[in-house]
């Protein structure tokens, strides 16, 4: 059941000894005194913790600013995205996510080294770049307890050549309606149909409390965007796909629109293992699936054609001009919805230039 209005709170805290003397940890630490709280030797904790009900704050020891994981790039249209790494799962717990077969730690982690973080951003200093923290993660689910946006967005706003994108389905936007942005903040929704929402996103809000919470976004002059990802093809999609759609630009106006992507429905076979056993009552993965290049099982390429026009043709009706691109997906594909591919690099610098040109 959707419970979006509720705030993610662990029920116990591991802080990795080596972080434990780090002004942000003892930051988070302080919101979180109602809750029971142990440091725990790093080389012991992975082992012992398993559950994502435990939050645990440590140490990102590789890098936190990287080239985005898009899926065989020499296949698959790629747009450059960079991802900082900012922690690992969420506290929502949707049937579909890729992180169940990704990461092996379903728990909730935090890295509190965030003098390493900013020295890597500073360290940026040519080229243009859309970084985000929701690839691993979602952006701002416990921003209510890390604060992390008060830190990031002022910084990005300073930066004329980095964009921030934090993608998310909460609506934990408080802390971000005082900050200085500059407009070099997105803040983007992962977006569904209502009964995707209800039967598969659990314990995240629903459409409308999502689409609300964007708006608020929007009046606070914030860039805002929309990922239709994953896109779930069932009796009905049409009917609820376009309603979602319409209800999307029922509260957001077109001209604050960074960009919406599409993406359909695709997955490792071992993340339809992890569905059966953990979400039984869930149908997702008995549809017309096929291998795909890069191993993931993927809808036959018809119907991912036929879905991508038609949601097209709908946020065509409401915003011509709104940037639209597809995530993940093989240049005929693209043709056959746009009617071109974007050239080597040109996918990029159609999404860099939302900015440079506002």
């Amino acid at each position: 059941m959707n419970n979006g209005l509720k705030r993610y709170f662990p029920q116990k805290v591991f802080i990795d000894k080596s972080v434990i003397n780090l002004s942000y940890t003892q930051e988070i630490l302080s919101r979180l005194s109602h809750i029971s709280q142990q440091i725990v030797l790093s080389d012991k904790s992975n082992g012992s913790i398993y559950d994502k009900h435990i939050l645990y704050l440590t140490k990102n020891k590789g890098r936190f600013f990287r080239p985005c994981p898009c899926t065989n790039k020499k296949f698959y249209l790629s747009c450059e995205y960079r991802i900082l790494e900012v922690g690992t799962n969420c506290g929502f717990d949707c049937s579909y996510c890729i992180l169940q077969s990704y990461l092996n730690k379903p728990f909730i982690q935090i890295y509190t080294n965030l003098k390493d973080l900013f020295r890597e951003l500073d360290n940026i200093k040519t080229g243009f770049y859309r970084i985000g923290t929701g690839e691993l993660t979602d952006s701002l689910f416990c921003d209510h307890i890390t604060h992390l946006s008060k830190k990031l967005v002022p910084y990005f706003a300073k930066r004329d050549n980095l964009i921030l994108e934090l993608k998310t389905k909460s609506t934990v936007i408080e802390n971000l309606s005082q900050l200085e942005h500059n407009r070099h903040t997105v803040v983007s929704w992962s977006l569904n149909t209502e009964k995707i929402t209800f039967q598969e996103e659990h314990g995240a809000p629903n459409l409308i409390e999502r689409l609300k919470a964007a708006a608020k976004c929007q009046k606070w002059g914030y860039w805002v965007g929309f990922h239709f990802d994953p896109i779930i093809y069932y009796p009905g999609w049409e009917e609820d796909y376009k309603k979602t759609i319409d209800w999307l630009f029922k509260y957001i106006q077109p001209e604050g629109i960074a960009w919406i992507s599409l993406g359909s429905f695709r997955f490792m076979p071992r993340l339809k293992h992890i569905i059966k056993r953990r979400f039984p009552q869930s149908d997702i993965i008995y549809g017309e699936f096929i291998p795909a290049i890069d191993g993931k099982r993927r809808y036959f390429k018809p119907i991912r054609i036929h879905v991508y026009r038609k949601i097209l043709s709908w946020i065509r009706e409401y915003a011509p001009n709104v940037v639209v691109y597809l995530c993940m997906e093989l240049p005929d594909v693209w043709e056959r919805v746009f009617g071109f591919i974007p050239d080597k690099g040109k996918l990029k610098e159609m999404l860099d230039d939302v900015f440079k040109s506002s």
